[in-house]
């Protein structure tokens, strides 16, 4: 196994001291309550109460502030010096934002995170240990009875929908300049699959940035016919067309008659298996031609420069057991090489750093 130079340092060697290692024991067993204390706190701005008071604010003073109970801010304030999201001092009594309530407050993935996970994750992760063993997503059980959840997206309840799409709008959408580039760089495809293209965001990006490009968004039917609704009226729509097909069904193919100059799957491949991105990968190479590339972008998780977004990532992995689809997850880069290889293709370069955390693998036929 290959990682990046940090993440080795930090995975391949315990250097925690004895008490910190006990602390982030207790910090995993009460992990549940650490997440709502600190969400309500966000929440009802008490965060950000602290952020904004110079000399810092007695428990009576957010009290007041806030609307909420003595007892309520009493309960939140004392967890919350635990967890370190605030600090106290002794001689005053005034409680201050700590580093981690601030990087809580600046942070926007961290935010989305927390909204991702409140709204979409939380009660199914219930369920994790029976989906991990039956390789479906038992979590899925609350919101309704579908076999994954890309069925049933357009059915969840609004603030569940709008925080599974901010987390996948977040993710992409940083990435989408600098992929752009790449893309419509020296070959200008003119013909261009967006395979799994969801609300139609980056064929919006690729009419935008191309007068002649024409998109077709392979997607689930229900998928397509929200594609339709977001992208309609907007610039360049009519060059923007919508294929649907289920492309786990072993008897479906891309559009019949037509060859692709530009491939793209964006955050798509994490929702199969290894053996579905292999069936995938090798009817997409049925709509290519040796000049054709196929550019997936992905957020590698042993790519990663920094520990955090690690974390996110493999965390994310555990959101695909239970909630998603029970057998997919964020996949490392020998894991995705070897499904591309296998499929009939090669990778041709590999482009790292771009948005989030984002790698594009540009792959071509062999």
């Amino acid at each position: 196994m290959e990682l990046n130079p940090v993440l080795q340092k930090a995975y391949t060697a315990d250097n925690l001291s004895a008490h910190e290692a006990q602390l982030r024991a207790q910090f995993i067993a009460w992990g549940p309550a650490v997440f709502q204390a600190t969400r309500v706190m966000w929440k009802w701005g008490i965060l950000e109460m602290l952020r904004q008071s110079d000399e810092g604010l007695t428990r009576e003073e957010i009290a007041e502030r806030s609307g909420r109970s003595g007892y309520a801010v009493k309960c939140l304030l004392e967890a919350s010096l635990c967890i370190g999201t605030v600090k106290v001092d002794l001689e005053t009594g005034r409680y201050r934002l700590g580093k981690t309530g601030w990087f809580l407050l600046i942070d926007q993935a961290t935010q989305v995170d927390m909204d991702f996970n409140h709204d979409v994750n939380y009660e199914g992760w219930f369920r994790l240990e029976e989906s991990l063993a039956e390789g479906r997503p038992e979590g899925l059980r609350h919101f309704g009875d579908w076999p994954t959840v890309y069925e049933g997206l357009s059915r969840l309840p609004e603030q569940v929908k709008r925080s599974w799409l901010g987390f996948d709008h977040f993710y992409s959408d940083h990435s989408f300049d600098e992929a752009l580039d790449i893309v419509f760089g020296a070959r200008r495809p003119r013909v261009l699959f967006d395979v799994g293209g969801n609300t139609g965001r980056w064929a919006l990006r690729c009419v935008e940035h191309d007068p002649e490009v024409r998109v077709t968004i392979l997607d689930l039917p229900q998928q397509i016919e929200m594609m339709r609704e977001q992208v309609a009226g907007k610039p360049g729509a009519e060059r923007i067309e919508g294929y649907g097909m289920n492309l786990l069904d072993r008897d479906s193919r891309f559009p019949a008659g037509q060859k692709a100059d530009a491939v793209w799957m964006s955050q798509f491949l994490d929702c199969f298996s290894m053996e579905q991105i292999v069936d995938i990968l090798r009817k997409t190479c049925e709509a290519m031609t040796p000049d054709s590339r196929l550019y997936i972008m992905e957020t590698l998780w042993d790519r990663q420069k920094y520990e955090p977004a690690a974390m996110a990532l493999t965390m994310t992995s555990l959101y695909f057991a239970a909630i998603a689809n029970g057998n997919s997850k964020m996949y490392h880069t020998e894991d995705l090489c070897a499904c591309i290889q296998k499929a009939g293709m090669e990778v041709e370069r590999i482009c790292d750093g771009l948005g989030h955390g984002h790698s594009l693998l540009v792959c071509r036929l062999v």
